[in-house]
Parts: C-alpha cells; structure tokens; sequence
C-alpha cells in the first residue's frame, strides 16, 4: 500500500454516486475510478441545539442544489446529474471532482427551479472535491454551516440530502456507521478520514451534504459500496474537516497540493509481527522507498530481504514506523489521516521508527504529492 496512494482491495466496488443520463434512457452507472474547523469557513453561524429531521430539511434545502452537467468524454452527447450544495454569498458552490471532471458544460438549478450556467473554479481528483461558481440572484445563495466532523460518534445519526436518480430534494437519514475509512479516489490515491454512513446515497446524490442533527454540514455524500449500482446500506462522505482545508485553495488557486511522504508498505498483521519478533501487531513496514522523495532524503530504509514461513513471503529489513508527531501507528490509516488533517507541503514530520530492534526519530520535510497513475 502507497503512504497517500491506493487502498489495495479494502472495498470491492465503489461506485461514485453520481448519474449518468442518455438521450433517450436514464441510467446508473457504475464508475471505478487536527486542526479545528475555521469559525469563519462560512458564511451562516451553526444552530445551537439539536433539531429534528422536518427543521433540518426546511433549514437545508434552500441551499442544496443540482448539478447537471453534459460531458465532452461522450461521443453521445451523455449527460450527468449530481448535487451539490451552497458555500458562500459569492456563489460558490460545492460538489464533487468526480461529477465536474471533465465536463464542458455545467448548470446548477436552484429550489425554486431557476438554474444558471456555472464556471468551474476548481478540483482536486485527491479528495474528490469540486467547486463551481454561478452568478446568481442573491437571494438565492443561502450558505449551508460547516460543523467539525472530528466531533462525531459512531452511531451519531446524521441526514443527507440531494438528487438520486434525479428526483431533487430528496432526503434519507441514518446513522455514521464508522469513521476514518479509506476510499480510492480514482486518480491513483486513497481519500483518507472518510465517512461511513447507512443513510441511503444512491447515484445523483454525489456532492450533496451529510448534515448532523445540528444542521451543519459534517461532509460530502460521494460513493457506495455496491455490487449493483444501487445503494446496500454502506455509504461514503468526505467529512467537513476536510471541506474546510481543501476549498479555500481551490477558490483561490483552482487546486490544492497535497504533503507526500513516498513509501509503500504493509500494516503489521500477527503474522508478519510473529516473523518479525514484535511484541504487538501494530505499525506500518515499509518495504519501498520511492527515489527521491521526501522520505528518501530523510533515510528511510525500505525491506532488502524476503524470508519464506509455511510457503508465505515475508518482507523483512524495513523500517517499521510506530509514531509520527507522537501520534501512534496502528496502520495505515493513522498516517495518512495525520497527513490529511494536520500538515501541508513543506512541513515537518517526526517518524518514530523500529531498525534493527532499535528505535529511532526521523525528520522528513514534506513535499508535494505526485500525479497518482
């Protein structure tokens, strides 16, 4: 596994929740592909006390859109729906990456029905975010508030609304079923911090918002785990810790640039912990080193051998990395998330690695993320 890259077989089949529309059929489509939240993110203050699922929908809908789109990848002239939702009084308008990429047209269409042609600002395939800009009445442009998604509880119920197979305004409620999944993004490399929800998301729903019982948004609706196409109770949103680092970039620069390490390895697994005398199943081994990266420079040692047990390869040699900015690693997860939440290109990261039966610290400065492939 790539430290920022693909998540390996974690999940089956996602499906991006977004609808693909012909001419003459309509049809889903399954396409493969801790720092706080700013108060000032938005532009409408949270609601203090808990609402039910009626307030929160009357509160909400105003600002949630849809986004239909006609892509220039389809010779056909195919068409696309998904949602989206109201940022700022500016008219920027959040989304997904997955539902404006590559498109060469984009409408968005309020709730009294009035739509206008938006201008894409900006995307990062990296954590499936998009922003568009319409310039619209003002009346129109009522910002939903962000709330802190670090704050939420499994078993929290949450609500989401949006467009599913095309049919505007529709809301589902749920549960958060898990936190901290990770997700393939399609361009090469895992969204970290994701959202699992039961609410039902099924395909039109990408970009619209996963709100708490507060009325503030905690992410962004974007895939399912399906076999069909079609919602089986396993949803995905990235959460609004996220939303709050990556847009501001966009609208200001049309991107952002991702802090990379440049490491492939494994979790620690008891196996591997049993070959490699450990006394807990918990880290990550690196086994590859990618050439000049940060982590090169820094000296971190990838696996130079492999033993056999029991007719299984083993990876041995590699630094094993236990912490990073004193944060434990069980996994993975734990350091990508770090690098999703807390840092930025150019930062300083410690490393707290096993060598040799010895531990050690290592400083790595961080560098921008390359193109996944």
């Amino acid at each position: 596994m790539l430290v920022g890259g693909t998540v390996g077989a974690v999940i089956v089949a996602v499906i991006f929740a977004v609808i693909l529309i012909t001419p003459t059929t309509m049809k889903s489509e399954i396409i493969l592909s801790d720092k706080p939240i700013p108060s000032a993110i938005g532009e409408t203050s949270a609601y203090s006390k808990n609402l039910s699922l009626i307030e929160i929908f009357e509160k909400s809908e105003p600002g949630v859109v849809r986004v239909n789109v006609q892509r220039t990848d389809q010779a056909n002239g195919t068409s696309g729906i998904g949602s989206g939702f109201v940022f700022d009084k500016k008219g920027h308008i959040i989304t997904n990456s997955h539902v404006v990429k590559d498109v060469k047209k984009v409408v968005v269409t309020f709730l009294d029905g009035r739509s206008y042609n938006a201008e894409i600002i900006g995307f990062d395939e990296f954590t499936d975010i998009g922003v568009v800009k319409v310039n619209a009445d003002l009346s129109l442009l009522q910002p939903l508030a962000l709330g802190d998604s670090s704050n939420l509880k499994v078993g929290e119920p949450i609500a989401a609304i949006g467009n599913p197979f095309g049919l505007s305004g529709s809301m589902t409620s749920g549960i958060v079923s898990q936190l901290g999944r990770l997700l393939p993004s399609g361009a090469g490399y895992s969204i970290p911090d994701v959202i699992q929800t039961d609410a039902a998301i099924n395909p039109g729903n990408s970009g619209g918002p996963l709100l708490n019982m507060r009325g503030e948004i905690v992410g962004i609706n974007t895939a399912i785990q399906s076999t069909t196409g079609e919602f089986t109770g396993v949803g995905f949103a990235v959460p609004s810790q996220t939303i709050a680092k990556i847009v501001p970039s966009l609208i200001e620069n049309g991107k952002y640039h991702h802090p990379w390490i440049g490491i492939s390895g494994r979790d620690i697994d008891p196996d591997l912990a049993k070959v490699l005398n450990l006394n807990d199943a918990v880290g990550f081994l690196v086994i590859t080193v990618v050439e000049n990266s940060p982590a090169a420079k820094a000296g971190i040692h990838g696996s130079n051998e492999t033993v056999q047990v029991e007719g299984v390869n083993y990876p041995i040699g590699g630094d094993i990395i236990l912490s990073v900015d004193g944060k434990q690693v069980r996994k993975i997860d734990d350091i990508l998330i770090h690098l999703q939440r807390a840092k930025s290109v150019g930062d300083e990261m410690n490393l707290e690695v096993l060598r040799e039966g010895r531990t050690t610290n290592i400083t790595i400065v961080l560098e921008e993320r390359p193109n996944g492939n």
